[in-house]
């Protein structure tokens, strides 16, 4: 090329930037105009100047931009909107992963939704006593509760486990030695591992025993002075199967009132509902972990008990105390919406077939195949679109979240087929939807598993499907 050709291409580089319009320019234009009403200028204002930007990237690689004002115009309209729009905002969980970390776990029952609203728009009861009118603990919004609940001599709530089982272990085991089994060494979602949590806890880890075999043997041999506490994780979120072995929680506990160690177990998900009952592999459930005598007990909220998130602690009045004490106590706290929410959800689980009724992570784990299909099927015939095939499929839910893992139980879904299109565009245009509707890609199709779509989702499924933009 020569040095007159690179100048002409410099030159037309130059004038297509040069064409871009300004962003008042892109502003002012009726299609973006009428769009500020309901974005705040700034906003607006951003999303504009990003789509610009964007524009002269393109032009500067060389690539093919068009940068008429229509067509900016156009372009930043879709932007603003977007923009204008919550980023945190609801979505339809057509995935089949009840608990779903990237789609926010557990839906909350109506009453906790209602509960959460009314302390949120107004003063609340939160650290006062109604009596006195002194100041009061949070914490015993739901203290009673789950000691009614789950037969614990006493309570205490963190913002989630990893938080609970940190507070927990910087309480009782601070700078002592924390003996548990390599088998039980989990990764929890995020990529946060339980070593990384036992260092910041400022306690010393002791493994023992084997990945797939433990015995009491070996707890035993690694107990020195320095011990401090026994450590039962449960592998939430996995399973070896196999050539295994482990030491029972009775055994376990057991062993710390012979030496006098406190034994914790971290339950991970925690369920008060027994999920044999639909058919699932049977889980330890809160009641019966408490009932073993172990002296603390950590689990989540916001999984199969189907609240918000939170790290629960269960155990002795005595460890409950020091761990409330815990100057990390204030840092790890829950705020009143979180409490307010949680207070509601445990007391639906004083009447268990309501509970079954009003929770949506219980409804979803009882609802039966042949509803499940029901579903699907209205979404078959609730569409009619030229070029998309719709089908009801039998398929597989998981429960998610970290629970029960390899277990799956029987569903129904919609496979999605738009002519034309690969799997991943159709789900990139049911993403992009208001709400945005979520399924999964199973052998390049497109399921929308109905076990994780409420009833009152299945219009909107419909909806989705007919206004989506192939």
């Amino acid at each position: 090329m020569s040095d007159t050709e690179a100048v002409s291409d410099e030159d037309q580089v130059q004038e297509r930037l040069r064409a871009i319009p300004a962003v008042d320019v892109v502003l002012s234009h009726p299609q973006v105009a009428r769009l500020l009403a309901g974005t705040p200028r700034p906003l607006a204002t951003a999303a504009v100047r990003a789509l610009l930007e964007g524009l002269r990237r393109r032009i500067r690689a060389g690539e093919d931009a068009d940068v008429s004002l229509p067509a900016v115009a156009a372009a930043a309209a879709a932007a603003v909107t977007a923009q204008g729009r919550r980023s945190l905002r609801r979505a339809i969980n057509a995935t089949g992963i009840i608990l779903h970390t990237g789609l926010g776990r557990a839906v909350l029952a109506a009453p906790a939704v209602a509960a959460l609203a009314e302390v949120a728009g107004s003063h609340s009861l939160l650290e006062i006593e109604v009596e006195s009118g002194r100041r009061g603990s949070r914490l015993e919004h739901v203290r009673g509760l789950l000691r009614l609940l789950a037969g614990a001599p006493s309570a205490a709530v963190a913002n989630n486990n990893a938080a609970a089982v940190l507070l927990a272990l910087n309480t009782l085991a601070a700078g002592k030695e924390v003996v548990v089994s390599r088998g039980q060494l989990v990764e929890i979602g995020g990529s946060f591992r339980m070593p990384d949590i036992i260092r910041a806890s400022g306690c010393r880890m002791v493994e023992v025993g084997t990945t797939n075999k433990t015995r009491l043997a070996d707890y035993e041999a690694a107990i020195t002075p320095e011990t401090a506490l026994l450590l039962q994780v449960h592998p939430s979120n996995f399973r070896v199967v196999g050539f295994t072995e482990e030491v029972a929680l009775p055994e376990l506990v057991a062993l710390g009132r012979a030496r006098s160690l406190p034994v914790m177990v971290d339950l991970g998900s925690g369920a008060f509902f027994d999920v044999a009952r639909v058919g699932l592999p049977p889980e330890p459930t809160v009641p019966a972990v408490v009932a073993s005598g172990a002296d603390i007990v950590t689990f989540s909220g916001d999984k199969l008990l189907g609240g918000p998130q939170a790290g629960l602690l269960l155990g002795s009045e005595a460890a409950i105390r020091r761990v409330t004490r815990n100057p990390l106590m204030r840092v790890l706290r829950c705020d009143k919406l979180i409490l307010a929410a949680l207070e509601a959800t445990l007391r639906l689980y004083f009447d268990p077939e309501a509970a079954l009724r009003a929770i949506p992570t219980l409804r979803a784990l009882t609802r039966r195949p042949d509803a499940v299909r029901a579903l699907a099927q209205r979404v078959v015939e609730g569409v009619s679109r030229p070029g998309v095939r719709l089908a009801v499929v039998e398929t597989a839910s998981q429960v998610g979240g970290g629970s029960l893992p390899t277990e799956e139980l029987p569903s129904a879904a919609v496979q999605v087929e738009v002519e034309g299109l690969p799997a991943e565009d159709v789900a990139r245009a049911l993403r992009r939807g208001d709400p945005p509707v979520f399924g999964r890609i199973h052998r390049d199709l497109l399921l929308l598993d109905m076990r994780t779509v409420a009833e009152e989702e299945v219009a909107e499924v419909c909806a989705a499907l007919a206004r989506a933009r192939w």
